[in-house]
């Protein structure tokens, strides 16, 4: 997963989109690649900004870019667009250019929207850097991953009984614990759910 170019663009709702702030991770090209590729990220992201409407959300693919793109609108007529690779999900992605939006709004005077090349936004950089990990992005994801870590030190430790040779239905038969309903429930269930499991 990887962040390309996070831009905030002025995005009047009819005229041409100005970028006002952008950074660029370009560090997976070679030096030869860089200039054209970051001359592409521009492209791209005031092209997608220009198309998005006021007050919505996009994405959009080209090869193996993706183009988040979140048009605020409102007063200062902002848009934000984050690329990524095709593997950055997107719920994060847009999370980011919530958070990206409002401290840029928060911090840069709308005044100086109209000259680009005075705006300071060094936030921007450390928004590409610190978000390259989508958990930064999104509390959410990150619990659903440690969820998800959880569900697989629960499965090693299923696989490391079954790898002594020792298998659950025989367990279940030996049991003294279990009732006659309890074995016969369980061995009905796994007949049942037989037919769904997938080698």
């Amino acid at each position: 997963m990887k962040i390309f170019s996070i831009s905030i663009v002025l995005a009047p709702p009819s005229g041409t989109c100005v970028i006002l702030s952008n950074a660029n991770d370009l560090s997976s090209f070679s030096f030869y690649q860089k200039s054209s590729v970051g001359e592409f990220m521009t492209f791209f992201s005031k092209t997608v900004a220009e198309r998005t409407p006021q007050g919505q959300r996009q994405s959009v693919q080209e090869n193996n870019y993706t183009a988040h793109a979140y048009n605020r609108g409102g007063p200062e007529q902002l848009a934000a667009v984050i690329i990524t690779d095709q593997e950055y999900p997107i719920r994060p992605a847009f999370s980011l250019l919530a958070n990206v939006l409002n401290e840029f709004i928060a911090k840069v005077p709308q005044s100086s929207y109209n000259n680009p090349a005075t705006i300071a936004f060094p936030d921007i950089d450390t928004y590409i850097q610190k978000y390259q990990d989508p958990r930064q992005a999104d509390p959410i994801m990150r619990v659903q991953q440690e969820l998800d870590e959880t569900k697989i030190i629960l499965h090693k430790t299923i696989e490391s009984v079954l790898e002594r040779g020792e298998k659950l239905d025989n367990l279940v038969d030996r049991s003294q614990a279990l009732s006659a309903q309890t074995k016969m429930f369980y061995k009905t269930a796994k007949r049942q759910n037989a037919c769904c499991v997938i080698m």
